[in-house]
């Protein structure tokens, strides 16, 4: 079986998706889900450990909440945390997200490197959109809490981009759809591109690992297998979920 941390309340934890910043719960419950997640992540072999800024982590979130556009989103308070977390804790010096949309998943990676949530010096972190005028607004929103441009946001696919960067990718974060009918199963092609270029103790980050398990079916039976990557678990606190994977 797969393994899993499942959050009790997953599926009855819901947020309006057009209202990002409003509060679901006690930040104290937000903060003990998260931490069990991070646990688990520790126990699989995928984390080094679980410690993490968490009032650069509310600097984040206040941050973004007075700067940024954001039409909507899916990304809940509990995946925001786990995913700033994820990236304190691995500190890449080169991040890519594929599929970024407003830059809200972009940033809720970056910003632990740059922004008033920053806790560590990074080089290259990289938002991948491949709609022109969704990366034009991603990019001016990031432009608000960056100044350095080391966060920056590209409109390409994000295939493309993975294939040609220079150096090694330590974590990369999924969350693009395909523009043809496979959809969610582009995050294979997306991994297959970025692999070899990828260290020993590189993370993968993949959102929709619950709603979308069916298109995300040959994706996920690749990063489970321990022949391509060391450690995969799928982390459920809602019901979108987030697949991380160590190689």
């Amino acid at each position: 079986m797969p393994r899993e941390f499942r959050a009790d309340d997953w599926q009855a934890y819901r947020m309006d998706y057009g209202n990002p910043h409003e509060r679901v719960e006690p930040v104290q419950q937000e903060i003990a889900v998260v931490d069990a997640a991070l646990m688990e992540l520790v126990d699989a072999g995928v984390l080094p450990h679980a410690n993490y800024p968490a009032d650069k982590m509310l600097a984040h979130r206040q941050g973004i909440a007075e700067t940024f556009e954001i039409p909507w989103t899916a990304i809940t308070h509990r995946q925001q945390r786990l995913i700033y977390a994820i990236n304190a804790i691995i500190q890449p010096r080169n991040m890519i997200a594929a599929g970024v949309f407003c830059g809200n998943t972009f940033v809720s990676n970056a910003g632990a490197g740059v922004g008033p949530g920053a806790c560590y010096e990074a080089a290259n972190l990289i938002g991948v959109e491949i709609k022109p005028e969704e990366a034009e607004r991603a990019e001016r929103n990031v432009r608000r809490i960056d100044p350095t441009g080391v966060a920056r946001v590209v409109a390409a696919d994000a295939r493309d981009v993975v294939r040609e960067f220079p150096a090694d990718i330590h974590l990369l974060y999924l969350d693009a759809d395909g523009t043809d009918h496979r959809g969610k199963g582009i995050y294979y092609d997306i991994l297959r591109e970025a692999y070899h270029k990828m260290p020993r103790g590189a993370v993968v980050l993949a959102h929709n690992s619950v709603n979308s398990a069916t298109a995300l079916v040959h994706y996920l039976e690749w990063v489970r297998d321990p022949a391509n990557m060391r450690a995969s678990v799928n982390v459920i606190l809602d019901g979108e979920g987030l697949e991380v994977s160590a190689k």
